[in-house]
């Protein structure tokens, strides 16, 4: 509207001589129009500046060690073992703990198994990655040796390898002694009125109609109470002929009664036999003072025998392997055996190191005995079997009965 009335008053006034011209400014140069992108083209993105690199970041070490066992292992998530009866060593717990511990399932093939049976076991299962397949086995000395020389096993040292002893272990790794036990007298001391404490004492009158073993030709624990009988009377790990001799004097003498078992001896009619020291243990707590028990390890003479572990070379799972190798071979794992009456084979370095609970100490013979075990080399072994195939008949005269 304003603008309107200035145009009219305008109009009715007399016109007024132009003024020069006020010289236009020289107009700004307009800046060059922005070319339109090509509707076709996605325009090109504007360049952002060249950001400031960033640091790479520190790499989180390689795990190493246990740590990569342990990372390893639960990836596996299984790992199978055979031929370990629960009762056997406390092995049941051994298990348990273990899988606490890391969370593994345990398929437990064939307790009941046999040495020869596990060799068999990864022979059969080479090709078989289930739960048939063992990861580890457990096996007497003769057959560990098998199984190195067949290459059925592969090699591996525990974290407490050097604790072991070094006699006993295969210096690459490929048989680990796991436990071991001593031969030791098992004796009815409702039937026996003095309590022999060496092998020698068994020569003695009062022990006539008393003394017991099985044929040491068919069984390997009575085979090593003959060897244990040559260490005390004078002879050696290489020569175990005096301990032949000594039964066959015990036969002369009448103390002698041959073949044994848990009747006979409970009811008093063999009442000093041999065996193992774990399992005539057992067999005491079993017996709950019914006959009641004493258990000897011989003071002059101690023989041990020792089983080994070893990993399958076909392992469905070798990284559990190797850590169930860890776990049995470290302090909680050895600890564990001692509860079974198992001697773990790193004992003497527990003793050392006081770690063996007093409450199991004192379920055990004197730590002094155990010291001097002397485990007789597979060469050895082999020659007293030998020995006693060719020499027990003609020197002992003993007929072995047939019990039920």
């Amino acid at each position: 509207m304003p603008v309107i009335a200035v145009a009219m008053l305008a109009a009715c006034a007399a016109p007024a001589a132009p003024a020069a011209p006020t010289a236009a400014p020289a107009p700004t140069s307009a800046p060059a129009a922005t070319k339109a992108p090509d509707p076709t083209k996605a325009p090109d993105p504007t360049k952002a500046p060249e950001p400031t690199k960033a640091p790479e970041p520190t790499k989180a070490p390689a795990l190493t060690g246990m740590a990569a066992i342990v990372d390893a292992a639960k990836k596996e998530g299984e790992l199978n073992v055979i031929a370990l009866p629960r009762d056997w060593c406390d092995y049941g717990d051994v298990i348990d703990s273990f899988k606490a511990k890391y969370g593994l399932k345990v398929n437990e093939i064939n307790p009941d198994a046999g040495s020869g049976d596990e060799i068999e076991a990864i022979k059969a299962n080479k090709d078989n990655k289930g739960p048939q397949a063992p990861d580890v086995i457990d096996v007497g000395p003769a057959f560990g040796v098998q199984a190195v020389t067949d290459k059925l096993v592969v090699p591996y040292k525990v974290a407490t390898w050097d604790s072991i002893p070094a006699t006993l272990k295969d210096a690459d790794g490929y048989r680990t002694p796991n436990y071991y036990g001593v031969m030791s007298m098992m004796v009815n001391v409702d039937a026996v009125k003095n309590v022999p404490t060496d092998i020698t004492d068994l020569a003695k009158p009062e022990y006539k109609g008393m003394v017991s073993i099985n044929d040491p030709r068919t069984g390997n624990s009575q085979a090593q109470a003959v060897f244990n009988a040559a260490l005390a009377n004078g002879g050696t790990a290489d020569d175990s002929s005096k301990g032949i001799e000594f039964f066959a004097k015990l036969n002369a003498s009448g103390n002698f009664v041959p073949s044994w078992n848990k009747q006979t001896f409970g009811k008093g009619e063999t009442p000093i036999v041999f065996d193992w020291d774990y399992n005539a243990l057992a067999a005491r707590d079993a017996a709950k003072g019914n006959p009641k028990i004493v258990v000897v390890v011989p003071k002059s003479a101690q023989i041990a025998g020792n089983y080994v572990t070893q990993i399958s070379a076909y392992a469905p799972h070798p990284n559990a392997a190797k850590l169930w190798m860890e776990h049995v071979f470290s302090d909680e794992g050895q600890l564990t055996f001692v509860k079974g009456y198992c001697h773990p084979i790193r004992y003497n370095d527990l003793v050392a190191k006081k770690l063996i609970p007093a409450e199991l100490a004192a379920k055990l013979p004197p730590d002094d005995l155990y010291a001097k075990a002397v485990f007789p080399t597979l060469d050895q072994l082999n020659a007293h079997k030998k020995r006693i195939g060719d020499d027990w008949d003609k020197t002992t005269k003993i007929a072995f009965r047939k019990l039920s």
